[in-house]
């Protein structure tokens, strides 16, 4: 692998480093041990898309890799809390993250057109007609049904309608590849029981 890629690698895993939210996570040997969220979220994030493409370009891998960078420094909280504001929230996070990933892989060797693809794959700038970007696309939803749709579910239970519509527009955003991949994950009882209600709506 080119060394401007492992330069680039640890250089976006060291900002993840510095979450200050951990979470437990099973290691060797079944030990349990604490890691920064972002970087839990970025190793998933990476197993999932040599999943859906077990030979991925350098840049989606570096894009991928990206999601998330310093999420943690803009709260949700900071904007209101409806949908507009979930929108305006999501779109600064990605312009952000888009410009951070850019700048390391700039910093990294990488040429301007080389770092530009992937700062366009971190906004997802063409969802419609890039394949790559549907890639991405496609690992971001199956960390969320295999890692966080549970949670989400608990934090939401009283209002099923909603998780049923989330769980649809999830969906809705995948390709068939990543249909196939979502219906491998192993889920609880009540998170396949809503799957199955979305679908069928």
């Amino acid at each position: 692998m080119d060394s401007k890629f492992e330069a680039a690698l640890k250089k976006i895993d060291d900002v993840h480093s510095k979450d200050p939210k951990l979470v437990a996570v099973t290691g060797t040997n079944n030990v349990e041990e604490q890691i920064p969220d972002e970087l839990h979220y970025a190793n998933r994030m990476t197993e999932y898309l040599l999943q859906h493409d077990h030979k991925p370009s350098e840049l989606l891998r570096l894009a991928v890799r990206a999601q998330h960078l310093q999420r943690w420094e803009i709260p949700r909280a900071d904007y209101p809390m409806n949908r507009m504001g979930y929108l305006s929230w999501r779109t600064a996070q990605k312009k952000r993250q888009a410009t951070h990933a850019e700048d390391i892989c700039l910093s990294c060797g990488y040429s301007a057109e080389d770092a530009a693809r992937v700062a366009a794959l971190v906004r997802k700038d063409d969802m419609k007609r890039d394949a790559e970007c549907q890639v991405l696309e496609d690992v971001a939803c199956l960390v969320f049904l295999a890692d966080q749709f549970d949670k989400f579910e608990q934090e939401h239970g009283g209002d099923r309608e909603k998780v049923v519509n989330i769980l649809k527009k999830t969906w809705a955003k995948m390709s068939e590849r990543g249909h196939e991949l979502a219906l491998q994950i192993t889920m609880s009882e009540q998170a396949k029981g809503l799957i199955e209600e979305a679908l069928a709506s």
